[in-house]
């Protein structure tokens, strides 16, 4: 990832935050037949404590391609989308003072690198299937549990899928929030945002005021 010294984000505390701020990652890695990578699209739980960068835990369904790629490459690229916002040229005050300003994008990013784990132990999966599913259930007024539904249905659901272990080999933050612009041009930016009807724009507004 492109990442400029002004919009880098270090800090492994910060971007676990933004890692858990995620709801759905984008998973690469090195397809069989030396193509294009693959691509798969999950839900992911981080453990900060494994390791000295965290991992990731999660699972894709049996018939996916990409957990054989991932046998035989055992090496993944993780990409945690965050806030992201258009910005236009009429929010900055250099607009009005001179002109020479251009239209760009506002975005929050992490990427992990990771060695990958694939496995099929039925506990194990249902272990991962539970803790994905009560994280995501917590913040419902009724929630529902793994529990809920008859174990014979539960375990046959867990046959069709596969467990992923990504352990985080490199983290690299982005956050590109108008930082390499002068200060009036930044407090444009942010107050366009917030007064936007588009609530991915307001977003990253809460981002660059440091609330997010």
């Amino acid at each position: 990832m492109y990442n400029p010294p002004a919009f880098r984000e270090t800090d492994t505390a910060t971007l676990h935050g933004l890692i858990r701020a995620g709801r759905l990652a984008i998973m690469l890695s090195p397809s069989a037949d030396g193509g294009l990578p693959d691509a798969t699209h999950l839900p992911l739980l981080l453990d900060a404590e494994a390791g000295p960068l965290g991992t990731l835990h999660g699972h894709v369904a049996r018939a996916n391609p990409h957990a054989d790629a991932l046998r035989r490459s055992s090496r993944a690229l993780v990409i945690f989308p965050g806030p992201e916002a258009y910005v236009s040229p009429s929010l900055y005050a250099s607009k009005r003072e001179h002109g020479k300003v251009v239209p760009t994008w506002n975005y929050v990013a992490v990427h992990a690198e990771c060695d990958a784990e694939i496995y099929d132990d039925a506990a194990r999966l249902r272990d991962i299937v539970t803790r994905l599913t009560d994280h995501h259930e917590a913040p419902r007024a009724e929630r529902w549990a793994v529990g809920d539904a008859p174990d014979s249905f539960v375990a046959g659901q867990l046959k069709g899928i596969l467990g992923v272990v990504l352990r985080i080999t490199a983290l690299t933050g982005k956050r590109k929030l108008s930082q390499n612009r002068p200060e009036a041009d930044r407090d444009g930016v942010r107050a366009g945002l917030a007064a936007s009807d588009d609530p991915r724009d307001r977003e990253v507004a809460a981002a660059m005021a440091g609330k997010a």
